[in-house]
């Protein structure tokens, strides 16, 4: 990452900032390239954030920053790979009640308005019941 943050007036780059926060810089596997998207669409959500600056004036600063980012992207941000949920509504094991609530809202405007939905009934996006970077192979066993 190119941006840089302050401290007490030495240049720290963002991956020595993040190691400050504790999170931890990984490799991905040699000639693995796709073993690191979640890490990878994480990073470019915070550096997309319209709010993110070009430089931290301070350390507190970009710990404050990045506090606040983690919050608003576990809580509030709503994420395609995971049926348009929040990570704490599967984490806290919400999603099939938010499913459903969805699915109350989606029946209703199909009862008050079908020729709004061309092909058939509406659905929500599908919850995901497992995420994987590297699925494991399927065996025999595990097919059956």
């Amino acid at each position: 990452m190119h941006c840089r943050a302050v401290d007490e007036g030495h240049n720290i780059t963002t991956a020595l900032m993040l190691v400050e926060l504790g999170v931890l810089k990984s490799h991905s596997r040699p000639h693995t390239s796709n073993d690191n998207p979640f890490s990878e669409a994480h990073f470019k959500t915070l550096k997309y954030q319209p709010k993110f600056p070009k430089n931290f004036a301070t350390i507190e600063k970009a710990r404050a920053f990045c506090r606040q980012f983690f919050a608003w992207y576990n809580q509030d941000h709503h994420h395609a790979g995971i049926g348009l949920m929040t990570p704490d509504q599967i984490h806290f094991g919400q999603a099939e009640t938010v499913y459903a609530a969805r699915q109350a809202t989606l029946d209703a405007a199909y009862m008050t308005n079908p020729e709004r939905f061309v092909h058939k009934p509406p659905k929500p996006p599908k919850v995901q019941t497992a995420v994987w970077i590297n699925p494991p192979k399927q065996t025999e066993e595990t097919q059956a």
